[in-house]
């Protein structure tokens, strides 16, 4: 309590020489700390007083030149005296939630809500907007730099001959010059080896990877250009960009955007792994195969090429055990779903006629 200006408390006082205790009186006169009992009398400066920090409604100590130290169940008395000298300030306001702790608790659970909230909305709001001004510059170092560390470790040279080659690029040049955009589009063809396998993925800039595997399960090359068109699209919504964003972290969205090709280039090792091995959204997914089905249509009045690929993909293995680095195949949204959808393009677009 407080009277006549001065602070006052009852405490046990403890001489550092021995266990037992004493009953003191303490109050503050100006700038001392004064204790009295009835075998003691001392006075210490309040500079030389230390105050541990608060612990729920556990006994406050003060501790003493000396070895010496008070406890006391004046909570409020000491809690004055730290406010007035400034001592444990933060502190005492976990204190105080400490002592109140459905407040604590109901405080850590909004922290998680709004943690979890930001995960799944407000992170990926953030990377579609910075995959959206991140400047082309930028992504055609990505791709640069992301093909120099696939290769060798992920992918191993085509084996595919030069005419299979040249006619499979000729008609995705065609494709890609029909799309337009300021996109520089290129089809790098690869062995894709056991942990690949058939799998066609896009980077950020354009450079657009496909398997040997892949080339093979097709029965024609409609069907190539159709998960080529699907690839297409994944660029030119930066879907790629917004994943790597998403997986790396906000920092780099900061960076790169602001055009820091240091940045870019140095987490270019990271993005092979982060865009095998994991499937785009639900959204992501829907978008691109709107992209494919539209240009399927407008060229063989028929999204069956890509649906075909598609299940022959799923009966190759599996619909649940199918290796998660097909994008073709990515789990959002399922496999029978987007051949659903494919097939309510292609009757959308016949009943259009």
């Amino acid at each position: 309590m407080e009277a006549s200006g001065f602070l006052v408390f009852s405490a046990s006082y403890f001489d550092g020489l021995t266990s037992r205790d004493r009953r003191a009186e303490v109050s503050v006169q100006g700038t001392d700390l004064v204790i009295s009992s009835e075998t003691l009398e001392a006075r210490y400066p309040l500079s030389a007083v230390g105050i541990e920090p608060p612990l729920g409604r556990q006994r406050r100590v003060l501790k003493l030149p000396g070895g010496a130290r008070l406890e006391t169940d004046a909570l409020e008395a000491v809690a004055a005296l730290e406010q007035r000298l400034g001592r444990n300030v933060g502190l005492t306001r976990v204190q105080r939630l400490e002592a109140r702790w459905p407040i604590a608790l109901a405080s850590l659970v909004g922290l998680l809500i709004c943690g979890a909230l930001f995960v799944l909305y407000g992170l990926p709001a953030v990377a579609r907007l910075a995959a959206a001004i991140t400047p082309p510059g930028i992504m055609t170092t990505l791709d640069a730099e992301t093909v120099r560390a696939i290769d060798g470790r992920y992918l191993k040279p085509t084996t595919l001959s030069a005419e299979t080659q040249a006619r499979i690029s000729a008609e995705f040049r065609q494709m890609a010059l029909k799309r337009g955009g300021p996109y520089r589009f290129r089809l790098l063809f690869r062995d894709g080896g056991e942990l690949v396998g058939a799998n066609a993925f896009a980077l950020p800039g354009g450079s657009v990877f496909l398997t040997d595997e892949l080339v093979r399960l097709a029965h024609d090359d409609r069907e190539i250009l159709g998960v080529l068109a699907h690839e297409i699209g994944h660029v030119e919504h930066r879907h790629a960009m917004q994943q790597i964003y998403q997986g790396l972290g906000l920092t780099l969205a900061f960076s790169v955007v602001a055009g820091d090709v240091t940045s870019a280039a140095s987490v270019a090792a990271a993005i092979p792994a982060l865009l095998l091995n994991s499937g785009y959204s639900r959204g992501a997914e829907t978008q691109a195969d709107d992209d494919a089905g539209r240009w399927l249509m407008q060229t063989y009045g028929t999204t069956a090429p890509l649906q075909a690929i598609l299940k022959r993909l799923i009966e190759q293995d599996g619909p649940e055990t199918h290796n998660r680095v097909l994008d073709m195949l990515a789990s959002h949204p399922g496999e029978a779903q987007r051949l659903t959808h494919l097939r309510a393009i292609e009757a959308a677009g016949k009943s259009s006629k």
